[in-house]
């Protein structure tokens, strides 16, 4: 079947097909993997670890043109499906896991996107060859992120891009990149929308001198870090008007 997603409606019409879809995807960030997503090559391969109820894979796969391979990981076993729930169920996780795949069906792309129902780091193996576009979501503890920003970072290609979900947020997140990416010669930081970091894979490795400004560019986040990290010690303690007055925004549940 031909792929016409992104003629009809563009990004807005993405938006409109995960309006009621749970997650942690702002506007802004899904503005900026469909972006991404929409300049792969035909032939190449965009890989999400950490789908959820399908938000963000249905904003990859609608972007993605038609000979680009959409790959989505998830294990759907109840853990780490977001802020505060590392410990879950096999019944919760089975129920994200038919949201997911309903999700994806109204939205039109169920066709288009490949689910590996496997932890990150099992589905190595379903993966063949290079990734263009890598989008990091998954576990947020520290051992998980790192070696999901590790082993997979090292399969995208030089001139692919990786986004990293709750950069400068979560602990576990920030942590992981600061021990992975600080200092890394295949890798440039380009910035984030608020918490969706991107990275660019060079051509080739970096110079002493580009290491150094690429890992203060990384270090001058750290304060909006603190700050994130000081709102959701209020929020946990029911401090709301303490949130706000750290720059949470009014209607957000968790700052992402």
């Amino acid at each position: 079947m031909r792929h016409t997603l992104r003629a009809e409606g563009g990004f807005p019409a993405a938006l409109t097909a995960v309006a009621d879809v749970e997650g942690w995807l702002s506007d802004d960030q899904a503005r900026r993997l469909w972006d991404r997503a929409a300049t792969v090559p035909p032939g190449g391969r965009i890989v999400e670890i950490g789908s959820f109820r399908g938000r963000s894979a249905i904003v990859l796969a609608r972007a993605a043109g038609p000979a680009v391979e959409v790959v989505a990981i998830d294990p759907h076993a109840g853990n780490d499906r977001g802020p505060q729930e590392i410990r879950g169920s096999a019944e919760q996780g089975e129920g994200d896991h038919r949201a997911f795949v309903d999700n994806l069906e109204r939205a039109g792309v169920a066709e288009r996107v490949r689910h590996v129902r496997r932890p990150s780091q099992d589905a190595l193996d379903e993966v063949a060859g290079a990734v263009d576009l890598l989008y990091v979501d998954g576990a947020h503890r520290l051992g998980p992120a790192a070696d999901d920003i590790g082993r997979w970072g090292a399969r995208v290609c030089a001139g692919g891009t990786m986004l990293v979900h709750d950069s400068f947020s979560s602990v576990g997140v920030t942590l992981a990149l600061l021990g992975r990416m600080l200092l890394a010669r295949e890798f440039a930081y380009r910035g984030r929308v608020r918490s969706l970091a991107e990275y660019a894979r060079l051509e080739r490795p970096a110079s002493a001198g580009a290491r150094a400004r690429n890992a203060l560019r990384q270090l001058a986040e750290l304060p909006w870090f603190a700050r994130n990290v000081a709102i959701k010690l209020a929020l946990v303690a029911r401090l709301r008007r303490l949130a706000l007055a750290l720059g949470h925004r009014p209607g957000d549940e968790w700052p992402y």
